[in-house]
Formats: C-alpha cells, structure tokens, sequence
C-alpha cells in the first residue's frame, strides 16, 4: 500500500473516526451540542464502558449549572442498565449524586434488575454527595436485609462519614464496635473520616482516643491522619506541638502538604506571630509544596495587619500569575485591602501595579481602584 493509501486508510478506519469522535467531545463548547455528542457516542457499548467520558459531560454540565442537561442524560442512559453490567448503573448513581441529584439516582437504582453491594454503595455515596445525611443511614439498616446484601467496608466508611457531617459523632464513633461485631476491621479511610471530625470540632480528647485506636489496630496514619491532628492542635492553641508534630511527619518520612503547612499559618496567625508564619512559608517552598488558595487567604490579610504590605504585595502578584489566576478566584475585597494599605505607605507605584494586573486578568474580572484620596 502507498503511502497515500494509508495516510487515506488511517484517516477513514473505524479506530481513527472514533479517535475524532471522543476528541470532539472533549473539545465541544456548545453544552447541547455536548449532549448530542455523548448520546450519539454511547450508542456504542465500548463508549459506554469509558469512565472519563462520562464524568467529563457531566461535570462540564453540572459546573455550568446546567442540571436541565444533566438530567438529560441521565434519562437517556436508563435505557442502558438492563443490557449492562451492575457497574454501569452504580456509575449513573455515583453522577446523579456528585450532581446532587438524589432522586434520579434513587430512580436508576429502583430499575435495576439485580441489585448488589456495588449499587447498594453508589446509592448511599450519591444520597451523602445530595446532602441527605439523615437519610444515609436509613438506607443502610433497611436495604441490606431486604436486598440480601452483606454490607463491605465502604458501606461501613460512608455511613461513618454521614453522622460526621450531620455532628452525631457518636454514633460515627459506635460504627467502629459494630464493625467490629460483623468481623470487619476499619481502614486508613475510616478512621481518617472520625480524626478529620473530631480534631477540626473541638473535639481533642476523643480524637486522641480515635488516633490511639487507629494504633492499636495497627493502621498507620497518612498525612492526612497527621493535617487533622495539626488542625486539632492549632484549635487548642498549641502551636509549639503542631511545630514538634510536623517535624515527626518528617521523620517517619512523610511529606507534609499544602494542608499541613496551613495549619500551621492558622496557629502562627491566632498567636499574632507573622515572623514564624513567613519563616514556615519558606519553609513550605523548600518543602517542594505550591501554595493554594487558602495560603493566599490566611498570610495576605495577616500581612496587611501586621504592617508587612511589601509582603502582602508579593503574594497579590503571585496571585496574579497565570498559574493561580487561572485556577483560583479571589476574592476582590482581599486584592483591594492590598492596594489601599500600599497607597497608605505611599507605595504608590506598586499599587498602581495591582489595579493594572487586575484589570490585564483574562481569568477574572478584578476591579481594584486606587483610593480616590
């Protein structure tokens, strides 16, 4: 064959047309347009198999508000689930509910024709994703028995998780001896879910309990076992043991994040302490770790309190760059507090700067002004 005859054969074979056909999909601006384009694509089991596919329309659908659309798809996919394995049907459950949408979930579940422990868990992850935490739990004491269902470890981890958010922290707390009554051990994700909502709701003392059950099961802690006890630190105003903490993180060789060093600036900030909080940013960028959204949130105003705007200034034109600008949207009255305490030092240009870079924002509309005196 020519080498025209095969640039002609890749171009027209199923492979390459398919290959246009997702890549279309993902560039599709017009959100009718992407509906279209999906049904047409799923008409094709193989499609309907491809995780990313999904979550890409409906998450472009649902950020865009358009739950109309979401509800769209959803609807046109149920005509799929009895010609598919259970995992097709837990995965429109798991949508509807990153979606908030309980209802349509509870629908796809009722439809299935064989129900298991894989739809059983998608149903209560999209009930707790919906805000339903009440509900969470009812489904988790009348569905098993009636379905004939032996609830695993993720059914255990998500009601855990619903009495957390609803702040019944004991019943959250009992899970653990019924788990193990049923002969199941708890993971890194229960107990991390119990430390995260003991530790950050002033709850130290049974969170140390939770931490010393966690060892005694012989579950090693994560950094994020480690963020929430830095959290629970900083909320009992013991800053110097969130310090001592980080430095054992470090020595059991594990890396402390963005999450880690913000509870810190938290604690620094509580005790009015700029100097260490700086010091621990440096710190943060030796580390190899970015700073985030609410790095920018804790030190600019904490900067502009204590007097440092030349530091304050520094972190708005990090803000500014394409990398965070892009990502993250701040809040205008925080950039402005910035300009007006530059104006105030007589730092007139490098407020100039801001109002500039505000206005020169593609990502966000920012519109500092400079004071009018």
């Amino acid at each position: 064959m020519s080498s025209v005859g095969r640039l002609l054969h890749n171009a027209f074979s199923p492979a390459s047309q398919s290959a246009s056909s997702v890549s279309a999909l993902f560039r599709e601006s017009n959100l009718e347009s992407l509906v279209q384009r999906f049904k047409k694509l799923c008409e094709h089991q193989k499609y309907r198999d491809k995780i990313d596919i999904y979550e890409h329309t409906v998450r472009r659908l649902a950020s865009a508000g358009r739950f109309d659309l979401v509800e769209e798809v959803i609807e046109d996919q149920r005509k799929y689930i009895c010609v598919s394995k259970e995992g097709f049907a837990a995965r429109l459950i798991r949508l509807c509910g990153k979606s908030g949408m309980f209802d349509h979930a509870q629908k796809v579940f009722d439809e299935m024709p064989i129900k298991g422990v894989l739809s059983f868990n998608a149903l209560m992850g999209a009930c707790l994703n919906s805000n339903k935490f009440d509900e969470v739990n009812s489904l988790f004491k009348e569905l098993p028995e009636k379905l004939s269902i032996k609830p695993d470890r993720i059914s255990y981890n998500t009601v855990i998780k619903a009495f957390c958010e609803m702040g019944s922290f004991a019943s959250a707390s009992l899970m653990l001896d019924e788990m193990e009554k049923k002969g199941m051990e708890p993971d890194e994700f229960t107990f991390n879910t119990l430390l995260d909502a003991f530790y950050k709701n002033g709850k130290f003392v049974d969170g140390e309990k939770i931490w010393n059950i966690m060892l005694q099961k012989n579950v090693t802690p994560t950094v994020r076992s480690y963020n929430a006890k830095l959290h629970g630190l900083v909320s009992q105003k013991r800053t110097e043991e969130a310090v001592k903490l980080v430095g054992e993180i470090r020595s059991k060789g594990i890396k402390p994040d963005v999450f880690s060093f913000n509870a810190l600036f938290e604690g620094f900030i509580s005790e009015g302490n700029l100097e260490e909080a700086r010091r621990w940013y440096n710190e943060m960028k030796k580390n190899g770790c970015a700073p985030d959204k609410v790095t920018f949130e804790l030190l600019v105003p904490f900067a502009c309190e204590k007097g440092d705007v030349d530091f304050a200034f520094e972190q708005c034109e990090k803000i500014f760059g394409t990398r965070f600008s892009k990502k993250f949207c701040f809040d205008e009255s925080l950039l402005q507090k910035v300009v007006d305490e530059l104006v105030a030092c007589s730092k007139i240009e490098e407020a100039k700067k801001l109002v500039q870079l505000g206005k020169a924002n593609k990502y966000h509309d920012y519109r500092l002004k400079l004071p009018s005196k």
